[in-house]
């Protein structure tokens, strides 16, 4: 295995003039940025916001929602278990401290051409799998290839511009890049999970299993009762529990998923101490529902931490696949008829901000008129555009009054080809109600949709409320077979490949993507590509403006609403180092403290 140096020298790396170059002409460095050097150098002894002194032990319980049918997170099949990541080690680990940055994990040097044709990891010799096998090149080589071919549509989208994979030797591996140009690309495949070969040699990696599936991470699976329970256990003898990575985490010994039907039997679960940890994603729940014994006697803790990743888009997403949605006028028409003030008036306790961009609580949200740069990218495709891209400002500028919004509605729809009869908006071309259902798996939702029914069903549009259980929700998500759900399209600090999801043609008609609108825009498609190709953080701010813009002025979803920051509860049993990272939660640096678990469990025995 090469000789691993610094870091700091990955910038001559990216910054090298293009130009063909051996292996060995390239520096080994330690971990990639996407923009700019690593913040920590090689041979660190431990990220920034853990306790390298952690003590280890205990046990976490979570509440998870539904149910669960699958061991097997990567495929299209089945509904796979909450927690299942944790089994598996990727080739770089990022670092919550920074935008994008990936360490290496399983791979202990990397190296990257200055053309950015190729990339080549050298894994670590002490790597294992759970059952004492190397981790070697080879399980790379199987991991990319059977997640690209019989895994997750995500994963062909994620890796679409990787032309080849060779074995370099036993410990080194090789990727082949294409000419998309994404910057990110070297970065994205070191966050492939990689599985042991030899575990699925003779085994169907497409059928739902419930076994406890092996990988060469921090937790193996333990316990496994379907629909109900998966429990995970620290392994003693993780292969890598000594690295800078990951000193101070992994140091809870037990977590535990139970599975329930409705979130308001979580809440009461994690009030009678069934569960340690909750991601309160109620703001009523949050403002009333926490005033119980426990909290007042100091034993449960509530935390607000800020959130320092792009809010992204949460919206009742309208399924372009459906002729209804055909008509811009008809979309944004639907849009009007969503009242956030009083919904956050009397249901959020004024918690949320309404959302409005794809890229929102970013440098990345357009605004105003579009710039110069911006210009450059969508003048191409003039013809194919509104006006409005190019002519009105953003923020979409609409009534404050709903009254006056639907007004504005009504006008739509009359200039779409519809009119009201015995007030029910027709189809005068077909003679058909325009009639819409929203497609839920809580009912936690159904007060933010009814909201929006009633005010739709004022001029004419007849719509319900569908709660199916998640299953069904799952398959029908994948089958496409829904006029609206409630979506979301999270949002990296540096997004990249994972936007050809979200919005490209080629994903629109394939099961279980997340192209859940159902786009096919040529003008869209190549505005992600921009995106990704982006050479430098103001190309790709201004390239993600570009495509912020278009989607906005398409009227595809709803935009509901965003709180910049994660709300939690805790029983008071945990130790976790301040300040929180930046860019994400990292529950994998909390601890059990024993002295405050034993107070807790004692008052739950003596109840």
């Amino acid at each position: 295995m090469r000789h691993v140096v610094t870091g700091l020298l990955l910038s001559v790396v990216l910054n090298s003039p293009l130009q063909a170059a051996e292996p060995e002409q390239v520096p080994t460095v330690h971990a990639l940025a996407l923009f700019g050097d690593p913040a920590l150098p090689a041979g660190f002894d431990h990220l920034p916001h853990v306790n390298p002194d952690a003590p280890r032990g205990g046990s976490m319980s979570q509440a998870a929602l539904g149910s669960f049918d699958s061991t097997n997170p990567f495929i299209v099949r089945g509904t796979p278990a909450s927690g299942l990541m944790q089994v598996y080690d990727t080739l770089l680990e990022s670092n919550p401290n920074e935008p994008f940055t990936m360490y290496g994990l399983l791979a202990g040097g990397i190296r990257l051409d200055p053309d950015r044709r190729w990339v080549e990891f050298d894994l670590r010799p002490e790597a294992r799998f759970q059952d004492g096998e190397p981790v070697l090149a080879d399980d790379v080589i199987f991991s990319f290839e059977t997640l690209t071919t019989k895994g997750s549509p995500f994963y062909r989208a994620y890796y679409a511009d990787v032309t080849e994979v060779v074995a370099v030797d036993r410990d080194t591996v090789r990727f082949e890049l294409g000419e998309s140009e994404s910057r990110e690309l070297p970065l994205i495949i070191g966050q492939m999970p990689v599985l042991p070969s030899h575990f699925w040699a003779d085994r169907d990696f497409e059928a739902v299993t419930r076994d406890p599936l092996i990988g060469s991470g921090p937790y193996r699976i333990v316990e496994v009762s379907p629909g109900r329970r998966i429990v995970y256990q620290r392994d003693e003898d993780y292969w890598g529990r000594d690295l800078g990575l990951n000193r101070g985490r992994y140091n809870i010994d037990r977590l535990e998923y139970d599975y329930y039907r409705d979130q308001s039997i979580t809440l009461e679960a994690f009030k009678a101490g069934l569960i340690d940890f909750r991601a309160e994603s109620s703001a009523s729940n949050w403002a009333t529902a926490y005033d119980f014994p426990a909290l007042q006697d100091g034993l449960v803790k509530q935390m607000v931490v800020p959130d320092g990743q792009p809010a992204g888009m949460q919206a009742f997403v309208m399924n372009q696949r459906e002729p209804k949605f055909a008509d811009v006028r008809v979309r944004e028409a639907i849009t009007l008829a969503f009242d956030f003030e009083w919904l956050n008036r009397n249901l959020f306790y004024g918690a949320y901000e309404a959302t409005d961009s794809y890229f929102e609580n970013s440098e990345m949200e357009a605004s105003g008129l579009p710039t110069e740069e911006e210009l450059a990218l969508l003048s191409p495709w003039r013809s194919e555009l509104p006006a409005r891209v190019f002519d009105e400002p953003l923020p979409i500028e609409q009534p404050d009054d709903l009254r006056q919004r639907l007004y504005k509605a009504m006008d739509l729809l009359r200039a779409a080809g519809y009119e009201a009869r015995d007030g029910v908006m027709i189809n005068t071309a077909t003679g058909r109600p325009l009639n819409i259902e929203i497609l839920l798996y809580s009912t936690q939702f159904e007060r933010i949709a009814q909201p929006l029914l009633r005010n739709l069903s004022r001029i004419g549009i007849q719509g319900r409320v569908r709660t199916v259980d998640v299953n069904q929700y799952l398959n029908r998500l994948r089958s496409f077979d829904f006029d609206m759900v409630v979506g979301s399209f999270p949002q990296s600090a540096n997004p990249g490949n994972e936007q050809r999801e979200f919005w490209g043609s080629e994903y629109a008609d394939r099961p279980q993507s997340r192209n859940l609108i159902g786009l096919k825009s040529p003008v869209i498609d190549a505005l992600v590509d921009d995106l990704i190709a982006a050479s430098s953080r103001q190309a790709m701010d201004t390239a993600a403006h570009a495509l912020d813009r278009v989607l906005r002025w398409g009227f595809y979803v709803v935009p509901q609403y965003h709180l910049a920051a994660y709300r939690i509860a805790a029983w008071d049993k945990f130790g976790y180092h301040q300040p929180f990272p930046e860019y994400m939660l990292d529950l994998s640096s909390w601890w059990v403290d024993p002295e405050r678990a034993r107070v807790i469990e004692n008052r739950q025995r003596n109840r």
